[in-house]
Formats: C-alpha cells, sequence, structure tokens
C-alpha cells in the first residue's frame, strides 16, 4: 500500500471538512462572455497552486488561515458554451451554501460569475450591498448585443440590489453613460469613509484583480494602467474588517499572460488578505 505523502491540490491552511466550516472556498472557471483576452477559466486551480509558495499568517491581519475555518470545494464544472447554463450551477450551489449556514468565497473565472451569486444571496438577505474593486465600470446594459456580459455584471447586479447599495473602488475605464451612471448613483467613491452609508448592511465584496495596475497584475484579460498598488487594496481590506461581510469573490485573473507566475502569486494573496476580514 503507498504511504505517500501526496501533494496536496487544495488551498493552503483548507478545514477538510466542509461541515464544521465557516466559509466555502468555490472555484468558478468560467469565462464565456470576456471581451478582450481569455483564459480566466484557468485561474482557480492555478491559484490554488500558487497558494502553497506563500505563508498561512497575514502579518497585516495577525492571523493563520487555519482561524479563519474555510473549505476548499474545488471547482464547479460548466457546460462548454452554455453561458445561462452555467449560470444557474453557480447560483444553485452558492444557494446549497448558504442553507447550510455557510459563506461562499468565489475565485473566478471572469466575473459575470459575481451576479448569480448575488441572485442566491438576494433569497437569504434584505439589506444586502456589495463593494466593487475594479477598472472598469461594468455596468453596461449590454456588449455587442448580449446583456450576459463580464461588461454589465454590475449593471445587472444594481438591479437586484438598487444602485444605492453599490459602492465601486479604483474604477478608471467604462463609456461615458457608465460614469453618468455612478454620478447619479454616487456609486464610485475613493475615501475610506464613504463606505460607511453600508456599516448596517450586509455586504459582499467583489474583486476584480484588474483593479491593480498591470505593474502588479499583468496577468488579466483587460489590463488597465493607472491603477491599484497592492498595500492600497490591503488599506480598503482593513477599512472593511468590521463590517458585516457575508461573501466574497476575487476574479479576472488570466495566469497565461504572465508567464512569470507572479499575478497568479498576487492573486493568491489577496485571496489570503481577504479571508482574513471575514
Amino acid at each position: 500500500m503507498l504511504k505517500g505523502p501526496f501533494l496536496d491540490r487544495n488551498w493552503i491552511g483548507q478545514n477538510p471538512d466542509y461541515k464544521t466550516s465557516e466559509i466555502i472556498l468555490l472555484g468558478l472557471p468560467f469565462d464565456g462572455t470576456v471581451s478582450y483576452r481569455p483564459g480566466s477559466r484557468f485561474a482557480p486551480e492555478q491559484i490554488r497552486l500558487a497558494s502553497w509558495g506563500m505563508e498561512d499568517y497575514s502579518p497585516e491581519f495577525d492571523k493563520h488561515l487555519q482561524d479563519v475555518n474555510f473549505h476548499d470545494a474545488g471547482d464547479l464544472e460548466f457546460p462548454l458554451g452554455n453561458t445561462y447554463k452555467s449560470l444557474d450551477i453557480i447560483e444553485e450551489n452558492v444557494k446549497d451554501i448558504y442553507n447550510d449556514g455557510k459563506r461562499v468565497f468565489g475565485i473566478g473565472g471572469e466575473h459575470l460569475v459575481t451576479l448569480p451569486e448575488i441572485k442566491a444571496l438576494a433569497k437569504f438577505f434584505t439589506n444586502l450591498a456589495v463593494v466593487h474593486f475594479d477598472a472598469h465600470t461594468d455596468l453596461r446594459e449590454e456588449y455587442l448585443g448580449e446583456e450576459m456580459s463580464h461588461s454589465a455584471v454590475i449593471r445587472h447586479i444594481s438591479k437586484i440590489i438598487g444602485a444605492e447599495n453599490i459602492k465601486q473602488i479604483g474604477i478608471r475605464s467604462g463609456m461615458k453613460e457608465e460614469f453618468e451612471f455612478m454620478k447619479q448613483h454616487n456609486t464610485l467613491i475613493h475615501e475610506f469613509h464613504e463606505l460607511d452609508v453600508l456599516k448596517n448592511k450586509k455586504i459582499f465584496i467583489t474583486v476584480d484583480l484588474d483593479v491593480l495596475d498591470p505593474s502588479v497584475m499583468p496577468g488579466t484579460g483587460t489590463p488597465e494602467s493607472g491603477g491599484m498598488q497592492f498595500r492600497e487594496l490591503i488599506g480598503w481590506f482593513k477599512y472593511l474588517k468590521n463590517f458585516d461581510i457575508i461573501g466574497a469573490d476575487v476574479v479576472e485573473l488570466a495566469p497565461d499572460y504572465d508567464s512569470s507566475g507572479v499575478s497568479t502569486a498576487v492573486a493568491a494573496k489577496v485571496i489570503r488578505e481577504l479571508l482574513m476580514i471575514m
């Protein structure tokens, strides 16, 4: 009989028991509507492997990953070419997580995967709000005639929870109409204290990794210059740690566009730090 030891392909520091865990890490390898460079479907698996190259301790939050009590459930499997069925699969699995009294942490995949997560959460929480980190507005009604697009995900979410319950951070690219939408609904913010209006809300945090500057995160589908540095993002996480966070996701790493592997390592650390505040 083989004695091993064998390489663990789950996230470092995870609780192997689903039943006793509080947060469920869910791989969402879907990139069926990307508008520029595909490949984010390969992110969840690559991030998992990269997690073993970092410490499980966060000096920023003085916690170990084992203190978070999360379980890595692996990657969902999607039918290639069927966007609507893929989104339904995500929604049903996220509903199962909350029926079991747990919280979701999704790893994309493209940003459209956030929509079915919010659809599921809206069945459990009436005072839901979304904090959205991104380079792009994602507020289009459609893209090239297709309403289900990662370019439209936040607009669709606004129809579920109301634009007044969305705050957007790091945005620096979009159509004029999208920027007018942000002005009309006061969604775009620049200072920590502007989040305080969400203090009594149930918060879902969605991080599109292209919020980081391409000098930090070149491995993404739609890189956009002028972005955040890593420590700026962590500053926002530190401010959010006292909010009522009931779910999160990190999306839009496309690992094959950065052959150095640095983007994947950065994505893994973003996930580690975000887990620390949940």
